[in-house]
């Protein structure tokens, strides 16, 4: 019966297809009996006619999260951050985890457990749960027994690291050069050690250059989010703070990488929890290194949002180096591509075709048009009984599926960046966008 009225709305789609609302309801009908394939179809078509329509957003990212489309379901969730509902939150964590971002799934599902402190999941529950302050005191939690846990030794280098020119020739001078020429510089003055804010729209690599940077001076890295310092009991989160700045002391030279720093760094004006505030001073007066030396300690910090980040932050001797980081210029797209690719069954493709059409596409937007043609080609190779090789047109066809997610983020940060960009922070914005000021 479900399957003939599902057929009786798909025909009075043919004859109104511009009908959302209807579209949305087969849509949902064909979720309901888990035909997620066709249901994505119809969200897609959805939002080819009502661009961020949240209702088509999060049906489609459901989908691919049903078929096993993590990466593509990331790429939707990222996109609707403001709108994510606590279903919506969840499905995105369990992405996260199915694609080993761990650091990233725990982040967002503390921000869960905050909002909603009840709240259980036990998929979830089992990947990410660590002993929490109900579980110990605060004097029983030590950043020394975790060093493993918070510390690594990465391989990739800058040769690793597609385009970004300018971006390694700003931490070059301000990090790399510093330690392997230490005489020049200490004639200068110079030391080694300070900090670098990296910006840019999301999936644009600013953790994998941080971690080049430690893998082009064999330096220990050691990421940090949120969630590895914030803690319920007052004075903890402090405490945290200064023991991870202390491990990176006793185990330089280390790069050591804050993540999403905006959550932490916002301006102190905004924040109406003087418990963050404290929290905050404890990391500018870290950054200072006014009780011990930085030197040889090196602060990478990443943000997509510079503008909520608290001017403090910005001053000499702390994160005096703000950088743009771009999406992919289209060199980069064709290494990238070609890195993707190249354990893939292909046929003739035409790299530089595909880089041509992917302007503003992030290296995770990239990640998943390759994710869609290669799930289309897998349909089409157990249909036919052997394997179908990808060919150009299945990534163009790709393409025209997945749409740059840095556009959303280009068109705030414009704003920011003609009318709130008294100091020129943001003109490298406008030279990308080529607007002239």
């Amino acid at each position: 019966m479900a399957n003939e009225i599902i057929k009786n709305l798909l025909d009075a789609l043919e004859v109104s297809p511009d009908n959302v609302p209807l579209r949305l309801q087969v849509a949902g009908m064909l979720m309901t009996d888990n035909n997620y394939e066709e249901a994505t179809k119809q969200y897609q078509e959805v939002l080819q006619r009502s661009y961020g329509n949240s209702n088509a957003q999060s049906g489609l990212a459901a989908g691919y999260y049903y078929q096993q489309k993590y990466s593509a379901a990331i790429i939707v969730y990222e996109q609707m951050q403001q709108d994510l509902t606590l279903t919506n939150q969840v499905l995105y964590i369990k992405c996260l985890i199915k694609e080993h971002s761990m650091e990233q799934a725990l982040a967002n599902y503390q921000q869960v457990l905050a909002l909603n402190p009840g709240f259980t999941d036990e998929e979830i529950d089992t990947r990410l749960r660590r002993p929490t302050a109900n579980d110990i005191t605060g004097d029983d939690f030590d950043f020394e027994d975790d060093e493993d846990y918070l510390m690594e030794k990465p391989s990739l280098r800058f040769s690793d690291v597609g385009g970004m020119e300018k971006v390694k020739e700003e931490i070059a001078i301000k990090i790399i050069l510093p330690l392997k020429n230490p005489e020049l510089y200490k004639t200068f003055g110079k030391k080694s050690g300070g900090g670098i804010l990296l910006y840019g729209p999301p999936g644009c690599g600013k953790t994998f250059i941080a971690k080049a940077t430690a893998g082009e001076i064999d330096a220990k890295f050691i990421n940090i989010g949120l969630h590895d310092i914030l803690d319920m009991w007052i004075g903890n989160s402090e405490k945290n703070l200064h023991e991870i700045f202390e491990l990176a002391r006793r185990n330089k030279p280390c790069v050591l990488f804050f993540d999403e720093v905006d959550a932490m760094g916002a301006s102190r004006s905004d924040l109406k929890q003087s418990a963050m505030r404290h929290v905050i001073n404890q990391f500018l007066a870290e950054l200072d290194g006014v009780a011990s030396d930085n030197e040889g300690v090196l602060i990478l910090a990443a943000t997509n949002a510079p503008w909520s980040v608290d001017a403090a932050f910005r001053r000499p001797g702390r994160f005096d180096r703000i950088i743009f980081v771009a999406p992919p210029d289209e060199s980069a797209r064709l290494n990238m591509l070609q890195t993707l690719l190249q354990t893939k069954p292909v046929g003739e493709i035409d790299m530089k075709k595909i880089a041509a059409v992917t302007q503003d596409y992030s290296g995770a937007d990239l990640n998943a048009i390759v994710d869609i043609a290669v799930e289309e080609k897998l349909r089409d190779s157990i249909s036919k009984g052997s394997i179908q090789v990808l060919q150009t047109k299945d990534l163009l066809t790709a393409v025209k599926q997945h749409k740059p997610t840095t556009t959303e983020w280009f068109a705030s940060a414009r704003n920011y960046a003609l009318y709130a960009n008294e100091s020129g922070l943001y003109d490298d914005i406008l030279k990308y966008l080529k607007i002239k000021k």
